[in-house]
């Protein structure tokens, strides 16, 4: 049968790339350089729930120099005054409130921008505030940025998955990197489109940051932790992703209508393209739905076997549980359907909103 011989192969080219880029994802080790300052850099938009423990991480990093900085965003809640409280106590940590938010910007990479104008440091560490950074991850990631002369490091988090809702998206993120992106993100892919990089930690060099524009070259896009991994690529310098897991924890959303808005927010800028999406629905659908209505076909049995071989691969070495696994094939229709609609809402020019802002796929707020 064709199509059971088509779903193999569809299925077999995750599952290569996979294993190519499990074997050679690094983990950052080292001791940073002496006079190394790694500014925490923290956007906080109604962050009263997490921005607490995120402090307690950073603070408690070791190993290396830091600042603290977080901006509020026109919080709407206790955020800063969570953070202020912290700060009179701690002069590492500093409270920056955002201007209004010019026209043609987006929020958090308006926030991000002004973070990096304030800061101190040698390195510039931006952080999500339900990130929880391990203690000497700061200190591995300069240490690998200079060891490997590195403009950005970067990498996913252990994500926290505490609802069927999450299950059934967030693990996309780990799966399309690892299973579709050649290279994943190392620096030896260098070219911009092979560039990869999670918005949730990413750690830049201070000086490449400012020679490729910084957060102001894409001021009005969403997807601010790939377009910086592709800026400074196009500027010459060199980003990794590296192994994530064991630098910081985070559970992005909670339930599933938190996490299809957040994913749906991005989606414009990644997949869901007119030219882009049909591409990824012939990838994803054939390697991972196709092969379950083309049973009890042996390659279609295979095909499954090679989907879940990967994927629970992939689970294991992000450290996301393993509960998640068997969901697999409803999180790509997930995915698929989350992608299919924010390209529909697209061409109807409906915006997406986030925390009380509506973004247009041409940018802006």
């Amino acid at each position: 049968m064709p199509l059971a011989t088509l779903s193999l192969a569809l299925a077999a080219l995750p599952t290569a790339m996979a294993a190519v880029n499990l074997s050679l994802l690094r983990r950052a080790e080292g001791r940073p350089a002496e006079g190394t300052l790694v500014s925490l850099l923290i956007p906080a938009r109604d962050e009263a729930e997490n921005i607490a423990a995120c402090l307690d991480a950073a603070l408690a990093s070791t190993g290396v120099a830091i600042e603290v900085l977080v901006m509020d965003d026109g919080s709407r809640d206790a955020t800063a005054e969570i953070v202020a409280a912290r700060a009179a106590v701690d002069p590492r940590l500093r409270l920056l409130h955002a201007p209004a938010l010019p026209p043609g910007w987006t929020g958090k990479v308006h926030a991000c921008a002004r973070l990096a104008e304030a800061a101190r440091g040698t390195h510039l560490l931006f952080l999500d505030a339900d990130v929880r950074l391990a203690p000497d991850a700061a200190a591995r990631m300069a240490a690998q940025a200079q060891a490997r002369d590195l403009a950005l490091v970067t990498g996913v988090p252990r994500q926290v998955i505490g609802t069927i809702g999450e299950a059934l998206t967030v693990p996309a993120i780990n799966l399309l990197m690892m299973g579709y992106l050649p290279g994943a993100g190392r620096a030896e892919t260098a070219h911009p489109s092979m560039a990869a990089a999670c918005g949730q930690l990413i750690l830049v060099e201070r000086g490449a940051y400012e020679a490729a524009g910084g957060h102001a070259a894409f001021r009005g896009q969403l997807h601010d932790g790939l377009l910086l991994a592709r800026n400074l690529r196009a500027a010459g310098h060199r980003t990794e992703v590296v192994e994530g897991a064991s630098l910081a924890t985070c559970r992005m959303y909670q339930g599933f209508r938190e996490s299809w808005r957040g994913f749906l927010k991005n989606a414009h800028e990644g997949m869901a393209t007119p030219v882009g999406l049909p591409i990824w629905t012939f990838l994803l659908a054939g390697g991972h739905l196709l092969p379950w209505l083309l049973l009890p076909h042996p390659a279609a049995a295979a095909a499954l076997v090679l989907t879940y071989v990967t994927r629970a691969a992939i689970t294991w070495r992000a450290g996301e549980p393993s509960w998640t696994i068997p969901l697999h094939p409803a999180a790509i229709a997930v995915a698929l359907a989350i992608q299919w609609t924010a390209l529909v809402r697209t061409r109807l020019g409906r915006p997406a909103g986030w925390k009380g802002r509506a973004y247009r796929a041409a940018g802006g707020a």
